[in-house]
């Protein structure tokens, strides 16, 4: 059986939603959480234990004066936040969360859009993205927010290397770039944890480097930039840029998830189980992201720049090259 189109579009919309509000509530737990960890409290003045926080930010962004620099480049510097959350909201879309189910007499596919080279559009919408960063600071005619802009574009497409490299390893293993199906390969042998653990901590660290989150954060240094990229934006085009960075987060921890983790893969019937697990999963990878937020110094930038070319990409390539040799004999 094939999905219907309105299937589809309802699918479409209601996971667009839930990553939306998902988005909201993780910059609540975020704070929370870093809160607990740093004994202090978190938000929790807006609403019973806070949960209306995220509420409140959304109508502040709203209501914010959106300010226009005089000197700006009209057309990009408007545009550029839209390109970051638009790419970042499409690469969710090829995200599988389960395996597809029957309701009814429709069939409903684990994900909205099952595509067979899923993992390389992943990939191309996240380069794109880039674009967004790197116009919209070079459009704001400040030269703190164009050099925040070329930070990101150094440090984005350099680990964005690293990142493609320690995936190999696994698209070798499965002998697919469709994400449907290297789950379903795991499902038949082991999660890909296992047998490419030095992919895994290179994907990991460089996808931390990739969402520009600490301690990989210095495109938006404040201590060196005021504010980075961003700094000219504000109201609600500087919360496309924020809501971009977050789900960029949820979307590497989700392929992290599918690629080593076995996605919605786990114990019981993972039929219906299966979104359940994927959640998860998808939360303990988050959470990590979090705790390394709180715990973890900032690195100088010589020092990001270094650890990126001398030893990730390396230890990426290593891997890969030995996947492939294993995989040729075997």
């Amino acid at each position: 059986m094939t999905e219907v189109w309105w299937v589809s579009a309802i699918k479409a919309f209601v996971i667009i939603n839930l990553v939306l509000v998902s988005f909201a509530y993780l910059t609540l737990i975020e704070r929370k959480l870093i809160g607990r960890m740093q004994r202090r409290y978190g938000p929790n003045r807006a609403g019973p234990f806070g949960l209306l926080q995220p509420i409140a930010d959304l109508i502040k962004l709203i209501r914010k004066e959106s300010f226009f620099p005089a000197a700006a480049i009209d057309t990009p510097y408007i545009i550029a936040p839209v390109v970051s959350a638009f790419t970042a909201l499409a690469a969710f879309a090829v995200i599988p969360f389960g395996p597809g189910w029957e309701v009814l007499g429709y069939q409903i596919e684990g994900q909205v859009l099952d595509v067979p080279i899923g993992l390389l559009l992943v990939f191309a919408l996240g380069s794109v993205g880039i674009y967004g960063f790197i116009v919209g600071g070079w459009a704001s005619e400040s030269k703190y927010s164009l050099l925040g802009s070329m930070r990101t574009c150094a440090q984005m497409v350099s680990y964005e290397v690293s990142l493609a490299l320690a995936v190999l390893g696994v698209i070798l293993m499965a002998g697919s770039l469709s994400l449907t199906d290297i789950v379903a390969q795991q499902d038949r042998s082991v999660w890909y944890i296992l047998p490419q653990f030095v992919g895994f901590l290179a994907f990991f660290i460089a996808g931390i480097a990739e969402t520009n989150r600490a301690p990989f954060d210095l495109p938006e240094a404040e201590q060196e930039l005021v504010a980075g990229y961003h700094t000219e934006y504000s109201g609600m085009r500087w919360g496309l840029f924020q809501m971009a960075e977050y789900i960029n987060m949820l979307t590497l921890s989700a392929l992290t998830v599918t690629l080593f983790l076995g996605g919605w893969l786990g114990p019981g019937d993972t039929d219906w189980l299966g979104p359940v697990w994927f959640l998860l999963k998808l939360a303990l990878v988050v959470y990590i992201f979090i705790w390394l937020r709180t715990t973890l110094p900032r690195l100088r930038y010589d020092q990001l720049m270094s650890f990126g070319w001398k030893v990730l990409l390396p230890v990426a390539t290593v891997n890969a090259v030995v996947t492939a040799v294993l995989v040729v004999w075997l």
